[in-house]
């Protein structure tokens, strides 16, 4: 805990309160590159650039994590069943993980806030 980022208070929101911020407002809703999304709060790896594609839902999306990096949880919130995702180093939440969709051949979509989400590009 002590070598964790500070957050602002909207990052604080969606990390530690399970939060969500506004469709298509995030910084990496739409946003193209070559690197890996790491978890806001400790700086863990969590996604690959190449693994992200456009769901068209307004929140980062991808179809595969690092191994290990995310641990999928039951979210029956708000009369809902859906599985939580959060993130494998510091247990900050990240958004949610659906499956079935067939929107890529994975059929996954990790459906990602990016407030809790910081971007590393590729030094090459």
């Amino acid at each position: 805990m002590d070598n964790w980022n500070k957050l602002t208070p909207e990052e604080a929101y969606v990390i530690e309160q399970k939060g969500t911020e506004r469709a298509f407002t995030g910084a990496y809703w739409n946003h193209k590159g070559a690197g890996v999304y790491a978890c806001r709060r400790c700086n863990a790896a969590l996604y690959r650039a190449a693994d992200k594609f456009d769901s068209g839902c307004g929140w980062p999306s991808f179809d595969d994590e690092i191994p290990g990096a995310v641990i999928r949880k039951p979210d029956n919130s708000f009369g809902m069943r859906r599985v939580e995702i959060v993130c494998a180093g510091c247990n900050g939440h990240l958004g949610h993980v659906f499956e079935g969709e067939r929107m890529t051949p994975k059929n996954v979509r990790h459906c990602v806030n990016s407030l809790s989400l910081r971007f590393i590009a590729d030094k090459s």
